[in-house]
């Protein structure tokens, strides 16, 4: 085997920070977010997923990230270096083949926003004004197979580029001029909703809780969106952790990380909301939600074309971030176990994943063997959308919650994180932590599997 090419690392904590939001921060917080919280209820979808978001994403994202920062390794590496001659390996080689298979159908997602982008450029958005001229646009999208696949391997081109350039020259300095671009336009896009006749009614929507709406399928619901939300489950956190100093704080870095991302969600949730109420549409569209109801929104305001390229601009930039990270999980594991440089890496798995993305974007229309109903009842990108981001997520989240916990360890694993020195929480919250990551965690996304097995819910 060839010799391992140096690792790069982050070159400061702010770098790890924008850089690992970036990660957690994308689809998930922008286009999912709210419109599982339409489908929740509003108020009472947001006040459970804070509360996962704390209990549950919160520990399984510094266990990953201590995992990391120790070993400064991939997910297979990492766990070769703990616990050597186990097949807990294996539990990495699972994250690294997640974050490929979630890439090959997130990537063709993400060409949406960008065919939405430049339509928001052309103007064609300002004639849509109807739901069903709005779905005729979506579906004309998403069903052109030439038009699909170009979007899409325009995005795969752009993330191989930025991860291509490294940990510090690449995904950093991306995320150094994308990440403050993309707060900028929530806070540019929230404050204009607000102002719309009606928009605090979407407001009080987001945020009083009716707890009427309490059921199994918005617990369910919300414990999902916490896991999806953080990146939690495939290495992405183990990897962008690899990068970190032993001298990074990771209680604050980590901490951070948390918070950026739940702080985007919340806003992408005070852009949309007050929006739909101001035009009396309903919150409870699902996953048509940004790509068919908003578009007739923009139509009606003032600037609304404005609005909308600022809107898909945000949109794009989250996806990108996303993107470059699921990439970097994959090229890390082909660098550090296989000697491979970073440009062969990249460019061979950008290739690879492009190649398995192609059924994905074909089979929204353009190819009916793989479109609705195709397989299993599904569309190919539905399909691994389901095995890769439901059970691989929730199998990974789960299987790590149990090595920290209990093979690993909580001493080994808050020593891990306070290895920078005077870096410690209070007794109590360190056992409390402990007690998270051993039983409630664990239990909690086996709860979230089981749901989805018994129900065929899928989120």
């Amino acid at each position: 085997m060839a010799s391992t090419p140096p690792r790069g690392q982050w070159s400061g904590q702010l770098g790890f920070i924008l850089a690992a939001a970036g990660s957690a921060i994308g689809l998930g917080n922008i286009w999912r977010f709210p419109y599982s919280a339409g489908e929740g209820g509003g108020g009472l979808f947001v006040l459970i997923y804070l509360l996962f978001v704390l209990l549950i994403g919160v520990p399984v994202m510094f266990a990953e990230l201590s995992v990391g920062r120790t070993t400064h390794r991939n997910p297979v590496g990492a766990f070769k270096a703990l616990v050597p001659g186990s097949w807990w390996p294996l539990l990495g080689g699972v994250g690294v083949l997640t974050g490929f298979c979630i890439l090959a159908f997130y990537s063709v997602v993400a060409g949406w926003t960008l065919g939405y982008l430049f339509s928001s450029f052309t103007g064609m958005l300002g004639n849509i004004s109807t739901n069903e001229a709005s779905s005729a646009l979506f579906t004309s999208l998403i069903g052109n197979p030439g038009q699909a696949i170009l979007l899409t391997a325009i995005f795969m081109v752009v993330t191989v580029v930025v991860v291509r350039g490294g940990v510090s020259s690449g995904i950093e300095r991306m995320t150094t001029i994308l990440m403050p671009i993309l707060f900028v336009l929530l806070l540019v896009l929230a404050g204009r909703a607000l102002t719309l006749d009606g928009g605090i009614d979407g407001l009080v929507y987001l945020f009083k809780p009716d707890f009427s709406e309490l059921s199994m399928a918005v617990v369910m619901s919300a414990l999902g969106q916490a896991l999806f939300s953080l990146s939690l489950g495939m290495g992405a956190m183990i990897t962008y952790g690899s990068y970190l100093s032993d001298e990074a704080n990771l209680w604050k870095a980590g901490g951070s990380v948390a918070g950026f991302d739940t702080l985007i969600a919340i806003l992408s949730g005070l852009i949309i909301f007050p929006a739909l109420f101001s035009v009396g549409a309903e919150p409870t569209a699902g996953p048509g939600l940004v790509f068919v109801v908003l578009p007739t929104i923009f139509s009606s305001m003032p600037l609304g074309n404005i609005v909308a390229i600022l809107f898909f601009m945000l949109l794009t930039i989250a996806a990108l971030t996303s993107t470059v990270s699921l990439l970097e999980v994959v090229v890390s594991y082909f660098v550090d176990e296989k000697g491979w440089n970073r440009t062969r890496s990249a460019v061979t798995i950008g290739a690879g994943c492009l190649a398995l993305a192609i059924p994905s974007a074909l089979s929204q229309g353009a190819l009916p063997s793989l479109s609705s109903g195709g397989i299993f009842g599904w569309d190919f990108l539905t399909l691994n959308n389901n095995i890769w981001g439901n059970y691989s997520l929730s199998i990974g989240a789960m299987l790590f919650c149990i090595f920290v916990g209990w093979k690993w360890g909580i001493p080994k694993f808050l020593e891990a994180v306070e290895s920078a020195g005077d870096r410690r929480i209070p007794l109590p919250a360190s056992r409390f932590v402990g007690i998270l990551l051993r039983f409630v965690c664990p239990i909690a996304v086996l709860a979230t599997l089981v749901y989805i097995v018994v129900t065929g819910s899928y989120f």
